[in-house]
């Protein structure tokens, strides 16, 4: 009996299977400093302690994002160890803060499965949730990811394809952001003048700023996530692949559009929900991220009057600058895309 772990094949997974993944994480503030590094992110909340707890926060809580890839690659040696690509996100929550010195763990339930036509892959959906040390959830999502199967004639699971909602509602948000006193919410300190009344849905935000993506940083936060997906590491496998070389994370460029946008969103500081998110084309190292943010939807969060919520819509480019909002040509995407996020943001009001 072999005792090292090859991943699993589309045709191991079965409908309802649950995956609990090894291996628990205290997230330190070592771990926040080299995200801060890695990305550059200036939200104010979450690097500052005094201004944090001046606000109603304990302390800086960890980044949002942080979170999600430290949960996700939890997930991977078990779910997309064998992955072609990871698909996109849908119905994800963030439930609970974190703080530097909280231990969180994750699992997976398997929700749906469905070969493609070529009978060489299928996709996996599964639904991972993330707990702390005290067994509450601070995170839940949905993700779909393309996975390779060890034996092409084996037989194909029935078809399951889970409806997911296609936003979530306003009255789903804000479980992760305590009251705050949005009056001593400092917009010098936070570095922009505009609140969540200053922003209207259909208004079209270029981040204007560029970021360009070295194989270095790419896999050094790959490693940071213990995310084990020989496609980010493996050039030797890789090599012999389609593309020739190592695919960029798509975790990663979420993360760099997410620090790209503080220049038009700086008081979006927190990321309460993801809608749905689709890495529309790979990126790879050597070349420059930018991104543009359409504001889809204001609304108040019931029996709130801190902070209110922004669902936003943020399109990462490669080596294209966004002013004119690149998108879509016809039914097709703009060659340059390569991230379309649809997420719901809080601000202070």
């Amino acid at each position: 009996m072999s005792k090292t772990n090859k991943g699993n094949f589309f045709e191991d997974f079965r409908l309802g299977q649950v995956i609990v993944h090894a291996t628990p994480r205290t997230v330190t503030v070592g771990d926040v400093a080299l995200y801060t590094a890695l990305y550059g992110s200036r939200f104010v909340v979450q690097s500052s302690d005094a201004f944090a707890q001046s606000i109603g926060y304990a302390r800086s809580p960890v980044d949002d994002l942080l979170v999600f890839h430290i949960v996700f690659g939890k997930t991977v040696p078990e779910v997309s160890l064998n992955a072609v690509a990871n698909l996109g996100y849908a119905d994800c929550r963030f439930l609970a803060p974190v703080y530097p010195g909280d231990t969180l763990s994750s699992s997976s339930e398997v929700i749906g499965l469905k070969e493609n036509s070529s009978g060489q892959t299928g996709v996996v959906y599964v639904r991972s949730r993330g707990v702390n040390q005290r067994g509450a959830v601070v995170l839940e999502y949905v993700r779909w990811v393309m996975v390779r199967k060890r034996n092409e004639n084996a037989p194909a699971p029935a078809e399951v394809v889970p409806q997911l909602p296609r936003a979530l509602a306003p009255d789903q948000l804000g479980d992760a952001c305590p009251i705050i006193e949005s009056r001593k919410y400092d917009v010098a300190l936070s570095g922009s003048p505009h609140r969540w009344g200053d922003y209207l849905p259909g208004e079209r935000i270029d981040h204007v700023d560029g970021m360009t993506v070295e194989e270095a940083e790419h896999m050094l936060a790959t490693r940071l996530y213990q995310n084990t997906a020989k496609v980010h590491f493996n050039q030797y496998t890789e090599g012999q692949g389609r593309f020739g070389r190592r695919l960029i994370y798509g975790g990663h460029v979420i993360s760099l559009a997410r620090a790209l946008s503080f220049n038009g969103l700086g008081n979006a500081f927190h990321i309460a929900a993801i809608n749905g998110g689709r890495h529309v084309s790979p990126l790879f190292a050597g070349l420059t991220v930018f991104a543009w943010t359409e504001v889809l939807e204001r609304a108040e969060i019931h029996g709130r009057s801190d902070v209110g919520a922004l669902r936003l819509r943020t399109i990462a480019t490669k080596d294209q600058p966004t002013a004119a909002h690149p998108l879509k040509q016809g039914e097709n995407y703009d060659p340059s895309v390569i991230l379309d996020l649809d997420y719901w943001a809080l601000m202070p009001r």
